[in-house]
Formats: structure tokens, sequence, C-alpha cells
């Protein structure tokens, strides 16, 4: 698994870079505070209910929670279901607002 700091994803984003965000954190805590991307709760990804991104397992796709634990567990598991360029955003929301 691939990892991403803050600093460099904010750059791809202001730079207007195409990428493919996943929020993998729960809906309360994407109603609080979020940058984007599609939702997919860990506990879907756990099921393997990934529908909306199927068609990106070529892509690369920026995984994203509140520390960076729950999106390395996104990344693996999406890596079992073969994806093949999944990143992890190291520190997550919190080094995102910190």
């Amino acid at each position: 698994m691939k990892t991403i700091s803050v600093a460099a994803l904010r750059e791809k984003i202001e730079n207007k870079e195409h990428i493919n965000l996943l929020d993998v954190r729960e809906p309360a805590e994407r109603a609080e505070f979020n940058i984007g991307g599609a939702f997919i709760p860990l506990g879907q990804i756990v099921a393997m209910q990934t529908d909306e991104i199927d068609n990106l397992k070529k892509e690369e796709i920026i995984c994203y929670c509140r520390s960076g634990n729950r999106s390395g567990q996104a990344c693996l598991i999406l890596e079992t279901m073969g994806f093949t360029n999944v990143v992890n955003v190291e520190g997550g929301m919190l080094a995102w607002q910190g």
C-alpha cells in the first residue's frame, strides 16, 4: 500500500489534478467535515459493497479517514479485491485540519 502526505494531497487538489478520493469514515464524521470524493464507510468495504468505485480498479484511489487507520484497512481490503493503485492519506483528516 502506498501513502501520501496531507501536503502532497493538498498540492494535487490545488493544482486541480484529476484524483479519485474515497472517504471511508462514518456518515456523522463526513457531515462534520470532508474534502470530497466518493463515500463508502469502511463497513461497506469490508462487506465488499464497492459498486460505486468498481470501475476504478486500475486507477489511483486516495483513501482517507479520521486518522489514517481505517483508510489503511480499506486500502488493504481493496487490494485483495483487485484494486491495483490504492493510496492511504497519512494522518487522515486530523492531519489535514492540524
